[in-house]
């Protein structure tokens, strides 16, 4: 059918408004004389309509467009040949794309599956953690790898459950084992807490890669505090007000009275430490080496300070603080482990196709048994294949 086109573009003139392109949505691409007719009764050139039809994913749309012909399109209604563009930039847009169509290809082959649990409390709404699919889906294409995500209600994973729901409780239990990975996403409320400290436990006693947002940051602290250092009064003031030991506070200039708008919000920097085991850490080997990286937060409580030296004391190293004060603790890794890391800002937030997170892809890495040759600098690519930036 091409009447809605035809009627929304006759609007669109009605407004003054005349369109240089026609991108048509459809689940298939356009039937013979379709172009033609839309052509000629939407007054634009065949060469400006373009089949915007299904594909093996949302990666393959810029190259459908491209074969298509809507780079030559712009290039023309742009006047984009009268730039004098320098080679170095073009060749770097060349490489560009050559990195996009190789990320796209992969999305649509058969690689090796990879499969992480997230365990969360909205599980049953996974647009609850768009971002956090997205930055996984990122990272496991940049490494070759296809992931597959096993959700996993926190609260399932707990005693309670065990009583009332058991068939529910080891099926769970069976998703978290059966990961190459954990993944403890970020969230609010009490619910699931507890489920969410066994998932880290599971993770930290049997070599499981882990990475823990946020939330996932603190129940790591609760876990490692309460069963490696003996803290067994350890929780969270967030949800434990008066427990024996607060592993996570308030932080100190948040108005308690006042939740509206009261969050540790936006841009800030966090500064790796120089410590011996910091300098040489995996995440700060993610990071490229950088000294301080710029992360997006979302917030209120913290990491006590009061217990950091206890817990880095047994092996619980926070590489990054805050680079204001450097008494918040923002990035944590556990020595002796293939992948321990867990990080109180949101990197899901500033995830590329082209340039994953670096937590994400150190998780899909060492999940895949490639974290070591990733870090020794080796090449994850075929010879054949397009080297992604990474």
């Amino acid at each position: 059918k091409t009447k809605p086109t035809q009627a929304s573009v006759r609007d669109l003139r009605g407004l003054g408004l005349s369109p240089d392109i026609l991108a048509c949505r459809s689940a298939q691409p356009f039937e013979d004389g379709i172009r033609e007719k839309l052509s000629m009764f939407c007054q634009v050139t065949p060469q400006q309509v373009f089949s915007v039809h299904d594909c093996e994913s949302l990666y393959h749309v810029p190259v459908l467009l491209r074969q298509q012909g809507l780079i030559d399109v712009l290039a023309k209604r742009l006047e984009l040949g009268q730039l004098d563009i320098p080679s170095e930039i073009a060749h770097e847009g060349e490489q560009l794309w050559a990195q996009w169509r190789e990320f796209a290809r992969r999305r649509a082959r058969d690689l090796d599956v990879v499969t992480i649990a997230v365990v969360g409390k909205y599980t049953y709404l996974a647009d609850s953690y768009i971002s956090v699919v997205k930055a996984l889906e990122h990272a496991a294409l940049n490494v070759n790898r296809q992931v597959k995500l096993s959700w996993v209600e926190a609260s399932d994973l707990e005693e309670t459950t065990m009583h009332k729901d058991p068939l529910k409780y080891h099926e769970a239990w069976q998703r978290l084992c059966a990961a190459h990975g954990i993944l403890v996403p970020g969230g609010f409320g009490e619910r699931g807490v507890e489920g969410k400290v066994l998932a880290a436990k599971w993770a930290r006693e049997h070599a499981v890669p882990y990475l823990g947002i946020c939330l996932g940051l603190q129940v790591a602290v609760i876990e490692f505090a309460r069963n490696v250092c003996g803290m067994r009064g350890a929780h969270s003031a967030e949800f434990r007000e008066a427990c024996e030991t607060p592993a996570v506070v308030f932080m100190p200039e948040i108005d308690r009275s006042t939740m509206g708008g009261t969050m540790r919000l936006g841009s800030r920097p966090t500064k790796f430490q120089d410590t011996e085991f910091a300098r040489t850490c995996m995440i700060k080997q993610l990071y490229g080496g950088e000294d301080e990286v710029h992360e997006r937060h979302r917030h209120r409580y913290e990491v006590n300070p009061k217990i950091v030296d206890d817990l880095e004391s047994k092996g619980l190293h926070f590489v990054g603080r805050d680079a204001e004060t450097g008494e918040r603790m923002e990035i944590l890794e556990l020595a002796d482990h293939p992948y321990f890391v867990a990080a109180q800002y949101h990197p899901e937030y500033l995830t590329r196709p082209l340039n994953p997170s670096p937590p994400f892809l150190g998780l899909l890495l060492a999940a895949s048994g490639q974290l070591d040759a990733y870090l020794a600098g080796q090449d994850l690519a075929a010879e054949s294949e397009t080297k992604l930036k990474m």
